[in-house]
């Protein structure tokens, strides 16, 4: 699913327009980018857990030369899917 058709979807449940849903999405995706930045961790109850995951500097192999080169240490978001996520999954 693109952010198109999670727009589109978003709508539908809202019963709104396209441009509300979008706005919608804008403003959870700026809270939880906000979350993560203040606190690091962003937990919605029944959801799941945005955690920034910090990984450290290593050596890995450049998979066409095959040389050593240094990955640096590097920052990103992890997600943990809650329990009723996970339920309805399978």
């Amino acid at each position: 699913m693109n952010k198109a058709e999670v727009i589109d979807t978003m709508a539908r449940h809202m019963g709104s327009s396209k441009a509300e849903a979008e706005r919608a999405l804008a403003a959870f995706t700026e809270s939880v980018a906000e979350g993560l930045v203040g606190d690091g961790d962003v937990a919605i109850l029944g959801f799941g857990t945005f955690r920034v995951s910090h990984r450290k500097a290593r050596m890995g192999t450049n998979p066409q030369t095959k040389e050593r080169i240094q990955i640096p240490a590097s920052v990103g978001v992890a997600f943990r899917a809650g329990k009723a996520l996970k339920d309805r999954l399978g």
